[in-house]
């Protein structure tokens, strides 16, 4: 495969990567308008989301896998299909029930960013890998970001409903184009089978040290990204701020940094710097709190903190899967399927539980808990560095006797 064909297929799957991922991310900007349009408490609408993370979290364990199994091009493709009708659910839901059950199987197909992290990783050289998934990464990332503001304009235009029909009609469009770019890649390993390959995948969180360190860093992390994007809508939509959806999903432009710093922690991570990337990032990550707790005084403020905390979750997020992917190519869908269940989980917990705090006690409560969630992940990282250290000094003093 030539360099040129390379870029184009990397850039190719980020820009699936971004819409795709972009479908489990158009509700929170617009949970104020789901909960009036269908009669729910304010402190139920974070369900929304969790029911998506919930379904995003089931697909990582029993979907994801498969790319280990078949022909990544034909899942890619199935799924992408099957986001589609999905959506068209969401976007015609008559009930809140209905709502619940689209958006968990828009979540169950969204995996499919995760296979394509995947096949983006098995097409690129060894040395190359980071920078292929933070590529691809930064396409999620852009995603993520760019989803509330695309989301809130069109529910401005045309109602919240718009946005998911709007969604279908592209990842149609899209598949087109995967199918006739992608090139193919039959899985190297020899295949088990699927009930074998689902216990495997399970079998990793007890024997893979790496996976279950990096997978505590991804739920705290990403809960504490939830708790800031289900929330934020919030204190913005009331008053005296009282935004528009359009407004309010402007906001996620000052989280694009968050592409930069996923591009540049693939290339710290090949270069055997991904530890220390992660601890300057999670403590950039704990500190981003403070700036964001002053939305009703400071809108520069807030601004900065949303920047922080984008810029810092996207590294340490690229640093964790360069690190795990390092070397095992052949095992990268499970790896990637059992890392990616610890996201889906931070972020579902931090969208219930934002939804409720803030709810009971108001934004500051609310950045409260951001913060807690961060620096419980910093205290992690120092943790095993002080581990790691004494561990070392017990092998040097055994190799002097």
């Amino acid at each position: 495969m030539t360099p040129s064909l390379t870029r184009w297929i990397f850039l190719l799957l980020a820009t699936t990567s971004a819409m795709a991922v972009a479908t489990i991310y158009f509700a929170q900007p617009l949970l104020e308008s789901m909960a009036a349009d269908l009669g729910v408490a304010q402190q139920q609408i974070g369900w929304a989301v969790g029911a998506t993370q919930a379904g995003y979290a089931l697909g990582l364990l029993l979907i994801v896998p498969l790319g280990d199994l078949v022909d990544r091009k034909r899942l890619l493709l199935g799924q992408l299909l099957f986001s589609a009708l999905a959506l068209v659910g969401v976007g015609m839901a008559p009930n809140w029930a209905m709502l619940l059950l689209a958006l968990a199987i828009t979540g169950l197909m969204a995996v499919m960013v995760q296979v394509m992290v995947a096949h983006a990783a098995s097409l690129a050289s060894p040395g190359e890998q980071g920078q292929a998934v933070g590529t691809v990464t930064s396409g999620i990332v852009l995603g993520i970001l760019l989803a509330r503001l695309v989301a809130g304009g069109l529910a401005d235009l045309a109602g919240w409903r718009s946005g998911y029909l709007v969604a279908a009609g592209l990842l149609m469009l899209l598949a087109v184009v995967l199918w006739r770019s992608l090139p193919s890649r039959q899985p190297l390993m020899h295949r088990p089978g699927y009930r074998a390959m689902l216990v495997s995948q399970f079998r990793l969180y007890r024997e893979d040290t790496l996976l279950r360190q990096r997978g505590v860093f991804g739920v705290l992390i990403f809960a504490a990204f939830s708790v800031l994007w289900s929330a934020m809508v919030m204190p913005l939509s009331a008053a005296p701020l009282a935004m528009s959806h359009t407004e309010i999903g402007l906001f996620g432009l000052a989280g694009v940094a968050g592409t930069l710093a996923a591009a540049r922690a693939g290339r710290l991570a090949d270069r055997g710097l991904g530890e220390r990337t992660t601890g300057l990032a999670l403590a950039l990550l704990t500190l981003s709190w403070l700036p964001t707790a002053f939305v009703g005084q400071s809108l520069i403020a807030f601004v900065l903190g949303v920047l922080m905390l984008d810029f810092a979750v996207q590294a340490v997020h690229v640093t964790n899967q360069s690190l795990l992917l390092a070397g095992r190519g052949a095992m990268a869908s499970r790896l990637i399927g059992a890392y990616m269940c610890c996201y889906s989980l931070g972020s579902g917990l931090g969208a219930v539980l934002a939804s409720w705090v803030h709810a009971h006690w108001g934004w500051a409560a609310v950045c409260g808990l951001g913060m807690a969630f961060s620096a419980a992940a910093l205290g992690y990282w120092l943790w095993l560095q002080r581990a790691r250290a004494a561990e070392a000094a017990l092998q040097c003093s055994g190799q002097n006797l």
